[in-house]
């Protein structure tokens, strides 16, 4: 369905000029066709961020990619480009990456992915000659008081709206999220019905960039081993090995090599190298309730304007289709979520994503400290 003001402007709104962002993936596929539906005929981009380096390749599906976002070209006959941003990318988002790592935090490229490179770097080269950009993405716009909000999807599982919370507010002015009101099922129905190579498709997972590479592998590469204890929180005792801090999250059950678990990792001591665990099914040192947010970004703008006093919120601290109800304020030059009820695995570097008490509208997003 188009925009009332589509409706009442057909003739403007139909010529405008669409940068379409397209991986081969059932999402972007048909974002692609509910475009053309429109009348829309958009600039096909792929983006293509895998590394290549003189020893060796780190191995993103872009080939296959590519493959199936050429068919969609010529299946809707529309231009397409593919767009190099090895480097960009690198510099950027994985210099990020490493070095959050390094310092013991938990990085999240994928986020600033979108900011720098997707609606960054892209829009800075080749997306400022196109009136919007669309993306496969599960989110929507709201236009309220004046002013454009990210909102949540209509599919609550699919929601990315965690992803683009570092976006900038010119950057989600431009943004188009043609499947943000749409649940998955009715994604792929649609892809079966047009007969798509990827209907059938699973979905991505993991680093957007390191496609087959194993993400500890990986690590090795850049960071390497360095061999610590791994120490019981409660009672101080040394229950065995680790091969480096980085390779390991707060919040991480899996990999740890203990008997008679299950073990969490509940701490991180990066001087010394020494991961804390506790163990039991649920145990309490995983859990908190207050977790503070430095450098918070407002996406449109900060809606309280004063947070000396707590405001009603619902937050996210990681990937998740569950909300959890607070408040934030105020704590010096951070903001401080109380949580209503205990959260585990805060773990520092990771962003804290904040929306209004209806998680309807994505305010903004904030590193844990």
């Amino acid at each position: 369905m188009l925009p009332f003001f589509a409706i009442l402007h057909p003739e403007i709104y139909l010529n405008m000029t669409i940068a379409a962002l397209v991986s081969g993936g059932v999402d972007s596929s048909v974002m692609l066709h509910l475009l053309k539906e429109q009348g829309y005929n958009p600039t096909i981009f792929y983006i293509r961020i895998g590394m290549k380096e003189a020893d060796h390749f780190l191995d993103c599906s872009s080939e296959e990619d590519i493959e199936l976002t050429t068919w969609l070209a010529r299946h809707y006959g529309l231009k397409m480009e593919i767009v190099p941003l090895h480097k960009e990318y690198w510099d950027n988002v994985m210099a990020y990456a490493l070095d959050a790592v390094k310092k013991g935090l938990t990085p999240n490229p994928d986020v600033m992915c979108n900011r720098l490179i997707k609606f960054g770097e892209f829009e800075k080269h080749w997306g400022k000659d196109f009136d919007k950009i669309a993306t496969g993405h599960y989110a929507t716009t709201i236009e309220s008081g004046g002013y454009t909000w990210l909102g949540t999807a209509k599919d609550p599982v699919k929601d990315q709206t965690d992803f683009l919370a570092q976006i900038t507010y010119s950057q989600l002015s431009k943004l188009m999220f043609p499947v943000g009101n749409m649940i998955k099922s009715e994604v792929r129905a649609i892809a079966h019905k047009q007969h798509m190579p990827s209907a059938h498709r699973r979905d991505s997972q993991g680093i957007c960039f390191l496609g087959k590479v194993n993400y500890v592998d990986f690590l090795r590469k850049y960071i390497g081993e360095k061999e610590g204890d791994i120490v019981e929180m409660e009672t101080g005792k040394v229950l065995g090995k680790h091969k480096g801090y980085w390779f390991h999250t707060i919040g991480q059950r899996k990999g740890l090599g203990l008997s008679q678990g299950p073990w969490f990792v509940v701490k991180k001591d990066t001087l010394e190298n020494v991961l804390y665990v506790s163990n039991g099914y649920d145990p309490l040192a995983q859990y908190g309730t207050e977790i503070l947010l430095a450098d918070f970004h407002f996406i449109t703008k900060n809606p309280w304007d004063d947070l000396a006093a707590p405001r009603h919120i619902t937050f996210k601290i990681r990937h998740t289709p569950d909300f959890t109800e607070g408040t934030i304020r105020q704590d010096g030059n951070h903001l401080l979520i109380s949580s209503s009820v205990p959260v585990s695995g805060i773990a520092s570097g990771q962003f804290g994503v904040v929306y209004d008490e209806k998680h309807n509208i994505c305010l903004g997003s904030g590193v844990i400290d």
